[in-house]
């Protein structure tokens, strides 16, 4: 019997376990340890002094748990390695990254925006006075992190969406195979309903997502890339 893992390509073999070794320091330190090296690998609003001009890399291969890990791994690996046979390693290497930046761009403008909201600028001069309600929500920002693939992995998905619309995917809690065509859209509406909403107790990046999504769409449209001839 062959090993599911037999067809699996060599970008994302490497990007798999350049993400599994990263996420070690998760498992094997405490937290106080992990707190520390996650300032400095984690991405951060620009400026923030946590900031440092290598985390818009580094922010993609480090995850804060096993739910984001495993889903992000999981994607990576049922998407990844069709596209990469289509697109070709070095390009679908370029997607990637292209796509994880383009998550932490809009992440950092929503961010600015919100800024630019409770301070009249995108920075906050040194002899600015607020509420404490308003210098919590700075706080907020300036020393909130952002790890995690996901902003590559919503790119990888809406690429699969637009190149194989009609693959037939089996989504948890539905019992019926849906088309991929029909799924990623939902994801993306979702995932905008979820970053608008700001819902309380939710730290998750939506916009990030949102990024990479729609730098994947562009990419896509922009390289022209298809799916198999004869593919409908």
């Amino acid at each position: 019997m062959q090993s599911p893992f037999a067809n699996i390509s060599p970008v994302v073999k490497n990007l798999l376990i350049i993400n599994v070794i990263c996420f070690l320091p998760f498992l094997i330190f405490q937290q106080g340890m992990v707190d520390n090296i996650y300032n400095q690998v984690a991405t951060h609003y620009f400026d923030s002094p946590l900031f440092k001009p290598w985390q818009p890399i580094t922010y993609m291969f480090f995850h804060g748990g096993w739910a984001h890990i495993i889903f992000n791994m999981f994607a990576l690996f049922s998407f990844g390695s069709v596209l990469e046979y289509n697109m070709g390693s070095k390009r679908f290497l370029t997607f990637y990254f292209i796509c994880g930046l383009g998550g932490i761009f809009l992440q950092m403008i929503v961010q600015g925006i919100q800024v630019y909201q409770l301070t009249g600028g995108f920075t906050v001069p040194d002899t600015f006075r607020a509420s404490s309600e308003v210098i919590q929500k700075l706080q907020g920002i300036y020393y909130s992190s952002m790890v995690g693939a996901s902003g590559a992995i919503f790119g990888l998905l809406v690429a699969f969406g637009m190149l194989y619309p009609n693959a037939e995917l089996m989504i948890m809690f539905i019992p019926v195979p849906v088309k991929a065509k029909y799924i990623m859209p939902v994801y993306i509406v979702i995932e905008l309903m979820l970053g608008l909403g700001q819902f309380s107790g939710d730290n998750v990046a939506h916009f990030a997502h949102l990024g990479g999504a729609v730098l994947g769409f562009i990419l896509v449209k922009m390289w022209r890339l298809q799916g198999p001839r004869g593919y409908y």
